[in-house]
């Protein structure tokens, strides 16, 4: 396929992958779903579970495997620049605040899981259908612990900014936990690929050029970006030399975190965290916004769609399999993360509504998983059965943290005396 060509598809592929976007993503809110939750199934319906089951020749037709690498690169630039926009609202304030809840929520969300992976292990390696024979022990409970704890770390996201908590204790508390878990997983699989692969120089250069990169963004970034907003003027828009600048950083971060084996995600986020507050974050939110989240995620949520695969779950001998991983997967994270807010100190609701929020998947889940497909690490069984995990308990998230804001509220109002409550 030539160039010219590609382009063409691509055009077409954005316009037809924003519509069905939005329309799942309007139907999802009126079941009481996030946009995002909507734009996620909408998805995995235009991928080969669905639209490719239905009519499998339109769907090769406008989704052609030449055009896949294309749509992998939009859509990576779409939830990087999200995940940077995101950081952008991050309050170190909260987060000193919370320390300590953000650390034992993080460790439990992955410890937990872990230890639930390494007890499953045994019996799942030699389950046909999941496991590649070549794989080991430890490769197999490392990898099933990476999936059972990494959370949906821009999803987690996007469904904070949706609700108005970003920039909120409670938000910044989840979004630090979810960071810290995601980050954590991304080199512990760095770790089975490299041990899979007989390569541990790229386990040991993701784990150490993630912490040289965070702290000398930490140290010295914060410092050096002061100047940026300086230039800002206190009316109009953003110069386009400010722009042009924070642009080219939030590139080299993102190439710099995906060149070492983490994801390009941390280096946007990370970049907008360290951006000075006030009207240089906000004119870039009021720019950026609206084109990342209406144009560019929908392609990111689309191109994992379009790699999954649900037909294989359909097989009897993968039942099994498949209920002791998701009890594992809800379990070993919601009421972990539950559990060590409480022990933190932090409040029932507060807590709840952590587990809720951190037991979110998502399509850093889908991912993963893709990464381990194709690494050869695992088998399109094992596959299907994450992908139903992954959309399981992202529906669940929104409906569980909603009710648990709900009834929190109405427990305010009853304290405060409201005579139209029980």
């Amino acid at each position: 396929m030539s160039t010219a060509q590609l382009s063409v598809y691509f055009f077409l592929q954005a316009g037809v992958i924003i519509l069905v976007c939005r329309l799942v993503g309007r139907l999802a809110q009126r079941f009481g779903q996030p946009q995002v939750v909507g734009e996620m199934i909408a998805g995995v319906t235009l991928g080969p579970s669905l639209f490719g089951a239905l009519l499998p020749e339109t769907q090769a037709l406008l989704f052609p495997k030449a055009s896949m690498d294309m749509l992998y690169v939009a859509g990576q630039v779409g939830v990087g620049m999200y995940m940077f926009l995101v950081g952008t609202e991050f309050r170190a304030d909260h987060f000193r605040a919370r320390y300590r809840s953000a650390m034992a929520v993080s460790w439990a969300g992955i410890l937990v899981p872990f230890l639930l992976a390494f007890a499953l292990a045994p019996w799942l390696q030699h389950v046909p259908g999941l496991f590649s024979e070549k794989t080991r022990f430890i490769e197999v409970a490392l990898f099933l612990g990476a999936a059972i704890a990494i959370t949906a770390f821009p999803m987690l996201a996007r469904i904070i900014h949706e609700r108005g908590l970003a920039g909120t204790p409670l938000g910044t508390l989840a979004l630090t936990a979810g960071a810290m878990d995601d980050a954590a997983a991304w080199c512990i699989l760095a770790i089975v690929l490299a041990s899979f692969g007989g390569s541990w120089m790229q386990a040991w250069l993701a784990i150490g050029g993630g912490i040289a990169y965070l702290s000398f963004m930490l140290l010295a970034g914060r410092r050096l970006l002061r100047p940026l907003a300086a230039r800002i003027p206190e009316q109009g828009p953003l110069p386009p030399s400010v722009l042009a600048w924070i642009m080219a950083l939030f590139f080299l971060c993102a190439w710099s975190m995906d060149a070492i084996g983490i994801h390009a995600v941390f280096g946007g986020f990370i970049l907008g965290a360290c951006l000075p507050r006030g009207v240089l974050t906000e004119r870039l939110r009021e720019l950026l916004q609206p084109m990342v989240v209406v144009v560019l995620l929908p392609l990111f949520f689309t191109y994992s769609g379009l790699k999954t695969q649900l037909s294989v779950f359909l097989d009897p001998a993968m039942l099994l399999p498949a209920m002791a991983i998701l009890l594992a997967s809800f379990g070993g994270k919601a009421i972990a993360c539950w559990a060590a807010a409480r022990l933190s100190g932090e409040s029932p609701h507060d807590a709840k509504a952590i587990g809720a929020l951190m037991n979110a998947r998502g399509l850093m889940e889908l991912l993963i998983i893709n990464i381990g497909l194709q690494a050869g690490v695992i088998e399109p069984g094992l596959f299907s059965i994450l992908v139903i995990m992954a959309i399981l308990t992202t529906l669940m998230a929104t409906p569980l943290f909603n009710r648990i804001m709900r009834n929190h509220g109405a427990t305010a109002a009853r304290v405060a005396g409201d005579p139209s409550l029980p």
